[in-house]
């Protein structure tokens, strides 16, 4: 008589995806509190537990130097945030919040691949076929070479995917499940074999493998935290609905700079690429100066572009005052209060401050500081920043403003907007190759870039 496969119960952290033998308060491996997950799984068979090959060891000098092979879709900003095109054998995750373009940007790229006679198979487990076919006539698309399956069971998705397609895109891997587990999809478990079976047929095939992956209210990829180790390169597709811009920004790339962007304009024929970033993130030829209003340089990845910065200081009507900061992280704009506050000689303890970077932006770059602090001090003392000076620096606890990296390519991207003048660190002087007819204005301190805007 045969007898079904032995089912066992294991507990999975939602967190870093270990798994323990039994239920405890803390995951061992992260540390994690009440994050473990009951899932049964179907213990395998010692047969399908032993290797099928073989490894080799080579020694490096025997190693192949060939290049690896790049494939790009068409869509320039696209391929540039990954490096120059996807690599063939490679498995990508992009992340983002529900509705922000994720499978419009991959079905973009699908009609990318599919122009060049590439092969793309687009499994979808939340659209239905129809669906994805209104879509792809409202963008304009033939997809003469793309499939489209409407599944969610990996088995299946496995078995297309080995009738020789090019491109796979899934739709996402949180609706993917196997019958392995007896959990629902989107489960630690279904989600972490899901992405590794199909990570193993990708690198078998040379193929590219597409990930779509739904994030948390943390702004994480929903799921184990080791999912984003398994594949060659993290996408996250950011943006606010509100407004008109995306940006795609490489978290990791195993293949590529990570912290490269991509810039795109949501439009009712899909997403648009912005060749000129600048002149998505300021008002280009209508910008107005005004007190709390600065142009600062930004560098993500190899790219410079120029950003409003603006802030806003006023009496706080409550007892206590409020920082609120849009784009730059809270912590950061307490260290800039402080700084302006001890070191520049104005105080800000009863008044409200407000910061933002226009165009829904969020930056980490620490050369946006100075440009952030005279920002503030220019909304505190209702002076005006003229409209022709990019402000540029770091600065440090003890009011000293620091070197940044690729000061000549942010200055290159300001004269060709038309800037005049540059506030930059002194220490940056020494190999520093200015544009032509652009001032430059070195400070080493913030008391001498605020006496420059006084």
């Amino acid at each position: 008589m045969r007898t079904s496969p032995k089912k066992k119960t294991a507990f999975f952290c939602t967190e870093c995806g270990a798994m323990h033998l039994r239920w405890q308060g803390q995951c061992k491996e992260c540390g994690a509190w009440n994050s473990l997950q009951e899932e049964k799984v179907v213990a395998p068979s010692r047969k399908s537990a032993m290797p099928s090959i073989s490894a080799k060891a080579v020694l490096i000098p025997e190693i192949s130097g060939e290049q690896d092979e790049r494939i790009k879709s068409g869509v320039n900003e696209f391929d540039r945030t990954l490096g120059g095109g996807a690599v063939a054998g490679s498995a990508l995750l992009i992340g983002g919040e529900p509705g922000i373009g994720k499978s419009s940007l991959l079905l973009q790229a699908a009609e990318g691949y599919s122009r060049q006679g590439i092969n793309v198979l687009y499994v979808s487990g939340e659209e239905s076929a129809s669906q994805i076919k209104s879509r792809s006539a409202r963008f304009g698309m033939k997809g003469e070479n793309i499939a489209v399956a409407n599944t969610t069971e990996l088995e299946e998705i496995l078995n297309l995917a080995a009738t020789g397609y090019q491109v796979v895109i899934i739709d996402s891997v949180q609706t993917t499940a196997t019958s392995s587990f007896d959990s629902p999809p989107g489960t630690v478990g279904q989600v972490r074999e899901s992405a590794a079976r199909l990570i193993e047929a990708t690198r078998r095939s040379n193929s590219i493998l597409f990930l779509v992956g739904h994030i948390t209210k943390e702004g994480m990829v929903a799921g184990p935290k080791v999912l984003e180790h398994m594949v060659d390169a993290v996408l996250y597709f950011e943006g606010d609905r509100q407004h008109l811009f995306r940006l795609l920004r490489a978290q990791k790339n195993r293949f590529g700079p990570a912290g490269e962007i991509g810039v795109f304009e949501m439009t009712a024929r899909g997403l648009a690429e912005a060749a000129n970033p600048s002149r998505v993130f300021m008002s280009g030829d209508n910008y107005q100066p005004a007190p709390g209003r600065v142009i600062a340089s930004a560098m993500e990845g190899s790219r410079s572009y120029l950003v409003e910065v603006e802030a806003l200081v006023v009496n706080s009507p409550y007892g206590m005052p409020q920082r609120v900061a849009s784009g730059l992280d809270s912590r950061r704009l307490a260290i800039i209060n402080a700084v302006l506050e001890k070191r520049g000689g104005i105080p800000l303890g009863g008044h409200d401050v407000f910061v933002n970077i226009a165009g829904g932006m969020r930056l980490d770059d620490t050369a946006l500081d100075l440009a952030f602090l005279t920002a503030a001090a220019s909304s505190k003392l209702n002076l005006i920043v003229p409209g022709d000076m990019v402000i540029i620096g770091e600065i440090g606890l003890a009011g000293d403003v620091r070197g940044v990296s690729h000061l000549d390519r942010r200055l290159l991207e300001a004269a060709r907007l038309g800037l005049k003048r540059a506030v930059v660190p002194r220490s940056n002087m020494g190999d520093l190759n200015a544009p032509d007819k652009m001032e430059i204005l070195p400070v080493a301190q913030i008391g001498q870039a605020l006496e420059i805007i006084r």
